[in-house]
């Protein structure tokens, strides 16, 4: 496929949709591994997030880029590779072993560490190594991993009839229904099975994404921060990288092969497929893939939107999350287990600031956004320019700019009763509770599990950290102008505001007691009262100031639901047509945005300058650097012993062209958040790294693919091995790979090495034994020692459910395939985050 030209592809970003219906059964037909040719011409990446089974018309440019096999192999999800491939509901991984070992990156366990951390043994800093199966903890309750079985597109049963709704609202509430009842079919056909329809090209085509959902998955193996995290958000986003990002989770099943809820009972999952280690050794121009999850871009954005997110949005966000980040640290610094209770967040929101700052940057510093409205404007005229098109698309950018100066007098408004319902986990109970009954009252169905919901969100409940964060979303709310100003709900929450209409840090600290005093929400029997109140008249006889609050703002936020629903409405009914105008313009094919689903980006190895007059950065970064990086003080402090390793034997790991272990490689592909843990595959399929983060000067390649910087940025799977082999004694997991360790324990080793049950049923690959990537010899798998019995777990997983006002996509956790208008009501939401 030759490069489309360069006034495209800063337009649209190249990638296209499903070209037919792929209705995907499992494949354990391997491709073949012959050797691969290097690369025979330079290539500049144009971009795209490809579907699987659009992967067909890049047949002649993945031959010239030196694939190994067939590119027709990577139309059907279900088989090898992209069989491998896994979701973790907001991060990517991939099966490495026919035990349903995961390997993904190491902010992508954040959770089960945190879960799993005490202030005496913190395994987020200190790491873990499960030594036997029986070792292996509970990854947590909501941890999920899901294995696409099929995709099947149901475009005619979304949208047969809905121009027919006039009224905005109503066709947005068919639409969710339409929604819910074919997911509700495919789940009830198919127990254990996870069924999400997704929006493509803005609501122009469906498709249905059948997966496996796996409940039961435990925490195998994370390393010391000190590798994990080495940098912080000091070198997040930054090159040159010396981050060792990756862990190991582990999928279990029911003795049926099926998914259960957690148990000791249960035994690790067969998956059809796994990924083999790199055989041969991976160098700059080399050809390389990445296959994942991306969770969402805004490349069919607007013009318009493009200065919304400059002026408005980006802004906020950027103030709200430092304000929280300072006011998490200073609490962490009172009592060093919050620390451990608001690590995940901590790390979400400072991956978010740097994100957002950086779109911000890209967007208006690096001239995106005004190339952005030329293009557009060129676009308008090619439209004016034909009657026939006239008549097609003509007024849409009209239609689309009045729906968005509506909104921008409720935004401000709006976002703030989100901010406050997202900001108290009782109140969030509360306010599910009486907006429940209060729709049920009105006959609009239910919103999600209530009891799920509330019970879910109360496991991580802490008095004083609940209380910050509310006051923090009170006192930022109160400092808007009076006409934005949800007075309302400030009213309800801390009484009359004073003689010049609002609310001073005393009022607050003073509205605040007395709910956080006299309320009994942090008793489980009175959660149960509240979750069987099924009515408001129920509700207020409970006499909670929490709960009486709720009651009186329940519609306060049904009506912003309300708005939320009305403008989503609209924008489905135009958003088609301006994105058809896209597509009939573009020379070359037009991506869909990234929403979740499996996608394949390919490029190669290789390096960049950052400036025009900056020297080149170099692909690879080495050990060496990182020990020499180190200075024993966070964020750039390396264990011990892998300062002590670093001086050792290299085994077979050491490059020659490096002098060195390879740490962290630049390739030119095209990646997003959700695309952290994704397996970056060479030309024969097999495994040389991880995708963990992107390059600073790139991050708006978010709203517009940019060519020629746009790096991700991966640990090498090489600096995988070596870690488990010379530092934490990860013998039994290299095993369980089929790669031989060759360094000699420096320590002790674990007891007993984790000895995997066998399979069911032998896997259709690897046919062989794989290598320790870059060694040109054969190793031969060493046998693990027996296993013990494994330890009880019985805790239930229960889902948490998305707070009662929806928030936009752009929120911590946005709904699938939607964008600046407001989330439909789901009932899953993956917790997107930008990668690294």
């Amino acid at each position: 496929m030759p490069p489309m030209s360069v006034r495209v592809r800063a337009l649209v970003a190249v990638a296209s949709l499903l070209a037919a219906t792929s209705s995907c059964k499992p494949s354990t037909t391997q491709p073949p591994t012959g050797p691969a040719a290097p690369a025979a011409v330079a290539f500049e990446n144009p971009g795209g997030m490809w579907m699987p089974t659009q992967m067909v018309g890049h047949t002649e440019t993945l031959k010239t880029l030196g694939l190994g096999y067939d590119p027709a192999a990577l139309g059907d999800p279900t088989s090898f590779p992209l069989g491998a491939v896994v979701s973790l509901g907001g991060c990517s991984a991939s099966f490495v072993s026919p035990q349903g070992l995961v390997i993904t990156n190491h902010h992508c366990v954040i959770g089960a560490l945190q879960n799993n951390s005490t202030p005496d043994q913190n395994l987020l800093v200190d790491g873990y190594l499960a030594a036997t199966l029986a070792d292996e903890k509970p990854a947590g309750a909501n941890q999920r991993i899901y294995v696409t079985q099929a995709i099947r597109e149901v475009t005619s049963e979304m949208t047969q009839g809905l121009d027919q709704i006039a009224d905005p609202q109503a066709r947005f509430l068919e639409t969710q229904k339409r929604t819910r009842d074919l997911e509700q079919t495919c789940e009830a056909q198919k127990p254990g099975h996870d069924c999400s329809v997704r929006s493509f090209f803005e609501g122009a085509e469906y498709y249905m994404i059948d997966a496996l959902e796996i409940r039961d998955v435990r925490l195998v193996y994370a390393p010391h921060a000190g590798i994990g995290v080495f940098g912080g958000e000091v070198d997040n986003w930054r090159w040159p990288r010396h981050t060792g990002d990756f862990s190991f989770l582990r999928a279990y099943v029911g003795k049926d092969g099926q998914p259960a809820d957690p148990s000791p009972e249960n035994v690790p999952y067969v998956p059809p497929h796994h990924l083999r280690i790199a055989s041969e050794p991976l160098d700059g121009g080399d050809f390389v893939m990445v296959a994942g999850y991306p969770g969402r871009t805004n490349r069919l954005s607007t013009a318009e939107e493009v200065k919304d997110a400059i002026s408005w949005r980006y802004p906020r966000d950027i103030g709200r999350y430092g304000e929280t980040i300072a006011l998490l640290e200073a609490l962490g610094k009172q009592r060093p287990e919050l620390l451990i209770k608001s690590a995940s967040r901590l790390r979400r929101l400072a991956n978010y600031h740097t994100n957002f700052q950086g779109m911000l940057d890209g967007l208006t510093k690096g001239g995106l956004a005004e190339q952005k409205a030329r293009l557009e404007a060129e676009l308008q005229a090619w439209i004016a320019g034909d009657a026939a098109r006239t008549a097609k698309y003509g007024g849409v950018f009209e239609k689309l700019a009045a729906l968005d100066a509506e909104y921008r007098k409720v935004r401000d408004h709006d976002a703030a009763l989100r901010e406050l319902a997202e900001g108290s986990q009782l109140f969030g109970a509360a306010l599910s509770a009486a907006i429940t009954a209060q729709n049920t009252a009105a006959g609009k169905p239910a919103q999600g599990d209530l009891a799920a919901m509330i019970d879910g969100a109360m496991k991580t409940y802490d008095a004083e950290l609940d209380r910050a964060l509310f006051r923090l979303a009170i006192e930022r709310t109160t400092r808007l102008p009076a006409e934005q100003r949800p007075a309302d709900a400030l009213t309800a929450l801390l009484g009359k505001p004073g003689a010049d209409g609002n609310w001073d840090a005393a009022a607050i600290d003073a509205g605040l007691a007395k709910l956080y005093d006299k309320t009994k929400l942090v008793e489980p029997r009175f959660r149960e009262k509240l979750i069987a109140a099924k009515d408001t008249a129920k509700l207020k006889q409970l006499r909670d100031p929490f709960v009486k609050a709720a009651v009186t703002l329940a519609p306060v936020f049904i009506a912003a639901q309300g708005r939320e629903e009305t403008r989503a409405g609209s924008m489905a009914a135009l958003r088609p047509t301006f994105v058809a105008a896209l597509r009939e313009y573009s020379k070359t094919p037009v991506a869909p945005d990234a929403n979740s689903t499996l996608r394949i980006t390919y490029g190669t190895v290789r390096g960049y300058k950052p400036t025009p007059e900056a020297p080149v950065f170099e692909p690879f970064t080495t050990l060496s650097q990182m020990v020499a990086k180190n200075t024993g003080t966070e964020p750039f402090a390396a264990p011990a012993k892998l300062l002590a390793a670093a001086n050792g034997d290299k085994g077979p790991y050491r490059v020659e062209a490096l002098g060195d272990v390879p740490l962290d490689f630049l390739a030119d592909l095209d990646i997003t958040g959700g695309n952290s843990g994704s397996a970056t595959l060479n030309a024969k399929g097999e495994l040389v790294g991880l995708a963990f983060d992107g390059n600073y000067e790139a991050i708006a390649s978010n709203w517009m693919f940019i060519p020629g910087i746009t790096r991700s940025i991966h640990v090498d799977i090489r600096f995988v091995l070596w870690v488990l082999d010379a530092v934490d004694q990860g013998d039994h997991l290299l095993t369980e790979m089929g790669v031989t360790p060759k360094i000699a324990a420096t320590q002790a080793a674990p007891a007993e090495a984790a000895k995997p049950p066998a399979p069911a049923a032998a896997p259709a690959e690897p046919a062989k034994a794989p290598t320790a990537s870059g060694l040109r010899s054969r190793v031969s798998p060493r046998r693990p020692a027996a296993a013990s019995a494994r330890a009880a777990r019985t805790r239930r997983a229960v889902g948490v459910g998305p707070p009662p006002l929806r928030g936009p996509c752009r929120a911590v956790r946005p709904c699938h395939g939607h964008r600046t208008g407001q989330c439909p009501q789901g009932r899953r939401r993956d917790r997107l985050q930008p990668q690294g």
